[in-house]
This record gives C-alpha cells, sequence and structure tokens, in this order.
C-alpha cells in the first residue's frame, strides 16, 4: 500500500514541483526523509528569507513554489513576508509541520494551537487534514487553489506522524488531476467596452502587474499603439506591465487619492487593466476621479472587482480579454504622444552617489534582458525614469510594501530564470530584515548582483515625516552598518563603489561571475 509520504512526492512531481524551500525543524523531518534526488532543497536561514525566496521563484516561474516552514513559529516569522505574496498573487503553497495527533490539544511543544486560523487573511485557503488519508487529496487542493485566478498563498498544517500512515490505492487518483481555467467576458461585454473607448474624447490607460503576470504586454502595446493612448503604470506596481521607454509611457501614477486625480485630469475614459482600482498609501484625500471621467477596470481578480470605490468592472483572463478586445477597437489617426523627455542630471557627493546616477549606470551596463527585483522604496519614481525595461517579467518590487523582499526574492528569481541576469536593487534598511539570504546566495551560488543603496537612513519614512510634518521622531536613521563585511562574513563576495568608475567596474565585474556579487554604493538621501 502506498503511503502519504509517496503519494505526495509523486503529486509534486506530476505538478512539476520539485523544489523545496525551507526551513526544518522537527516536525518536518519525517517529510524530508528519503528526500528524492530528483528534488531540490533550498534552506533558508530565517522563514521570512525562505518565503521571500519562494515568492521571488513562483512570480517569475509563473508556477506554484513549495514552502516547508516549521509549526506556528516558523509560520508567524515568514508572515511579514507572506504580506507581499498575498498582494502579488503569488502562488505560494506552504506546509507547516503539526506536532504529533496525539499531542496537539494538551498543547505541548510545536503544536500548532488552531492552525488554519494562523496565517489568515493572507492565503486564500488555509487547512489541517482531519485524518492522515486526507493529506494527499488537501495538498492537491492546495496546488490547485493556488494556481487558479486569483492566485495566491495556500496553507496546510500536517502532522508528523502521518507521513508513513498507508492510504488507499485511490489516494493515487490526484496525482493525475488537472484543472484547466478559461474566462473571458461575453462578447457582448467587450464590444460595449470597445464602443466606450472608440467613442471616447481623450481615454488613458492604466496598466498593472497582472498585464506582466499574463504575459500581455505586447497587447497593451498594440492596444495603446491602436487607440494613440497615453500609459500610465499603476500605483506601487509589483511589476512592469509596459516598455518604459515606449513613447506612450506617462510614468507611474503616485499611490494617493488626490494625486491619482490630477495625473488623469482631463481624460474621459480611464482603462484600468491588471491592477487594483487603486493601492492607496499616503493620506491625500480628494476626488476619486476628475470630473467628468469614467472608470472601466479589467481584471481577473473579482475581490478587486468588487471593492473598488468607484467605475465599472469586467473579470476575466486578462490576455484573453486583450486578445479578444483588439480586433475591436478602431486604429485613431492621431500622432502617438510624445516620449517623455530625459530626466535631468544630477550631482554626488563626497563619496556618495545620487541614485539617478546609480540608475544611469545600470541602465548603461545592465543586459538588455536583465531582470530588476527593486526593494529601494525611496527611489521608486527615479528608477523608473532612468532604467529601461523592454521585455516582460523585467521588474519585481514588494506589492505590499512589507521590508524584506528584496534580496531573498532575486534569488528566487534567479533560480527560476537562470539564463536570464538578475540585478537587485535594495535600500539598506530593507537589506537588514533579510540579511541572512546572503548565506544562501552563497551556498547554492546564486549568480545574482546584489546592489545595497546605502544613505543610512529609512529614505521613504522620512519623506513620509516630510509630508505627515513630524520632524522629530526617532528611530529613523541606520548609520554604522558594513555591507561589504556581513557579505564576506557569510561568504558572498563584496565591493564597495563610492563613485561611478567604482560602480561600473564592480558591475562589469558582478555581470561576468557565475556566483553572486554585492556591491555597497553609499548615496545620498532623496
Amino acid at each position: 500500500m502506498p503511503s502519504v509520504h509517496s503519494v505526495t512526492y509523486s503529486l509534486l512531481r506530476r505538478q512539476g514541483i520539485t523544489t523545496v524551500f525551507g526551513n526544518p525543524g522537527s516536525n518536518e523531518l519525517p517529510f524530508l526523509k528519503g528526500f528524492p534526488e530528483d528534488f531540490r532543497y533550498v534552506l533558508g536561514l530565517h522563514e521570512g528569507v525562505v518565503a521571500g525566496m519562494a515568492d521571488g521563484y513562483a512570480l517569475a516561474s509563473g508556477r506554484p513554489a513549495f514552502v516547508n516552514l516549521h509549526a506556528a513559529a516558523g509560520t508567524g516569522n515568514a508572515m511579514g513576508a507572506l504580506t507581499n505574496a498575498w498582494y502579488s498573487h503569488s502562488p505560494l503553497v506552504i506546509t507547516a509541520g503539526q506536532q504529533a495527533r496525539s499531542m496537539i490539544g494538551v498543547e505541548s511543544m510545536l503544536a500548532n494551537v488552531e492552525a488554519p486560523q494562523l496565517p489568515k487573511p493572507l492565503v486564500k485557503w488555509s487547512y489541517e487534514p482531519a485524518c492522515p488519508e486526507d493529506v494527499p487529496r488537501a495538498l492537491s487542493q492546495a496546488i490547485h487553489s493556488a494556481s487558479l485566478p486569483p492566485r495566491g498563498p495556500v496553507y496546510v498544517s500536517i502532522p508528523h506522524d502521518d507521513w508513513d500512515r498507508e492510504v488507499g490505492d485511490d489516494a493515487e487518483l490526484v496525482v493525475a488531476r488537472e484543472i484547466q481555467h478559461a474566462g473571458v467576458p461575453s462578447p457582448a461585454q467587450l464590444e460595449r467596452l470597445a464602443g466606450r473607448l472608440n467613442g471616447a474624447e481623450n481615454p488613458v490607460l492604466v496598466l498593472g502587474p497582472e498585464v506582466d503576470a499574463r504575459q500581455a504586454n505586447g497587447l497593451a502595446v498594440e492596444l495603446a499603439e491602436r487607440l494613440r493612448l497615453p500609459v500610465w503604470v499603476a500605483p506601487s506596481a509589483s511589476r512592469c506591465p509596459f516598455p518604459n521607454r515606449h513613447p506612450c509611457f506617462r510614468g507611474v501614477l503616485p499611490a494617493a487619492i488626490a494625486g491619482i486625480a490630477a495625473h488623469l485630469e482631463g481624460h474621459d475614459l480611464v482603462v484600468v487593466v491588471g491592477a487594483p482600482v487603486f493601492r492607496y498609501h499616503k493620506y491625500a484625500p480628494g476626488r476619486y476621479l476628475p470630473e467628468g471621467a469614467q472608470l472601466v477596470h479589467v481584471t481577473g481578480d473579482a475581490n478587486e472587482a468588487a471593492r473598488a470605490p468607484m467605475g465599472d468592472a469586467l473579470v476575466g483572463d486578462v490576455h484573453a480579454t486583450l486578445e479578444t478586445l483588439l480586433p475591436l477597437v478602431a486604429q485613431r489617426e492621431r500622432a502617438l504622444p510624445e516620449a517623455l523627455p530625459s530626466p535631468a542630471s544630477a550631482a554626488d557627493g563626497d563619496g556618495r552617489l545620487a541614485p539617478a546616477n546609480v540608475f544611469d549606470t545600470l541602465d548603461a551596463l545592465a543586459p538588455e534582458d536583465a531582470i530588476f527585483v527593486k526593494e529601494s522604496t525611496s527611489t521608486v519614481e527615479i528608477f523608473w525614469e532612468r532604467v529601461g525595461m523592454r521585455h516582460p517579467g523585467s521588474y519585481f518590487f514588494p506589492a505590499a510594501g512589507g521590508l524584506g523582499f528584496g534580496l531573498p526574492a532575486a534569488l528566487g528569481v534567479q533560480l527560476a530564470q537562470p539564463q536570464r541576469q538578475v540585478i537587485g536593487v535594495v535600500g539598506d534598511g530593507s537589506a537588514s530584515y533579510a540579511i541572512t539570504a546572503l548565506w544562501s546566495a552563497a551556498q547554492y551560488r546564486i549568480p545574482a548582483v546584489l546592489i545595497i543603496l546605502n544613505n543610512g537612513t529609512y529614505g521613504a519614512l522620512r519623506g513620509f515625516a516630510r509630508h505627515m510634518a513630524v520632524d522629530d521622531a526617532p528611530g529613523l536613521d541606520v548609520p554604522g552598518i558594513d555591507f561589504c563585511a556581513l557579505a564576506q562574513g557569510y561568504g558572498v563576495e563584496a565591493r564597495l563603489a563610492d563613485s561611478r568608475e567604482a560602480l561600473a567596474s564592480a558591475l562589469q565585474e558582478g555581470l561576468a561571475m557565475d556566483r553572486p556579487l554585492l556591491i555597497e554604493v553609499p548615496t545620498l538621501p532623496t
């Protein structure tokens, strides 16, 4: 008779899930016993790093990533990273080892009390099987739930004495299952949307991460060119849905109510594709839309459609919707929008570079198809202005703003896309949340280039302090961190780049290496 253990590995293998991201404890050892040779285990020294690596891997591969955490404590350590995974619709299949069934009720050490409740509301589905025989079916449900729209993390708590239990032959039936999603608005709904686009005097397109995730970037370009539309990227974008050197590109909308309305002033129709309406951050109240404007929301996430404060919505597969919509819209004869002007030059300081000049160097030297994993939250606008992104899957950013994403996600993205160069651009405050990711980078020789922008302060928080007129808050500065020394302690080579020439030299060296390189760049505050 097959065991829970054997059926589970057959299920994972059939689904193409042969990489396990984890940090094991005693509850997980029975699952890891006899670990198959065709599987790969990627160890992180903290569960936040484990979840961050898996998040980057899932986003870049487009497939579920398997995470193995240790009971309640390990789950709690990963929760910060789950905020980003939840809002980026990352398909993480998270498992957590549970104490033996007979010891859960007495709350023995490592018992995860009310385990399914712990990760909520940051998972789509959470479950602990009622009996060992239900474990393979539960994991099958988890994989399919994570993969079906809207994608997202799921969680299964598994008692450690379940793995050796025998199951019936019919347990193998879950291994061969396939579930396919197909969904597109009706022809009448799409004709109505096309009619609104064709009839609008001055429409505008706002694109979000779902466009990039669904590989619909080219369709978005074709739509913009056919209708001669200006294109904005949705606020706090976690991906790049449109080439930012295209003449239609206008920039990234601010994450503020009044700011978005001001940028959309003069447009009579706003079509938002593949993004929430909208992800606000800075408290700047005002009108949701400028006067006279209407909004249509195209999304694969019914919850995002339902919670929007304004506009109409069509819920369906973004790629299929754009593909079907394109033949219905008329070619406009007016000229394309004029390309944005080149940004002004910036001056460096004494031994400190302006972030603009760091990004200009990146733009000049990085491969055309490089992937940027960005977590320097105070330099978002400067980065989008300076660094060209032409290919799908070229940009990843923490969707919820939870710090600690950049370093581990860069490693996960590089593991998923070994044929493309990954460059992580991470602030010093963010890097400190997940610095142990450097150990994983060294141990697995993950050839990502990791750039730490060290300005000695929480730059984004400084900006908020100015906005909120709080000029005396403590705890905003983080001076005195030597990232080169930290990197070398974890086994990663490091370079200090305190001039443009030193940065260019270090970057060229890192791009030629088959192992990771950390580049610490002292930068001016923004």
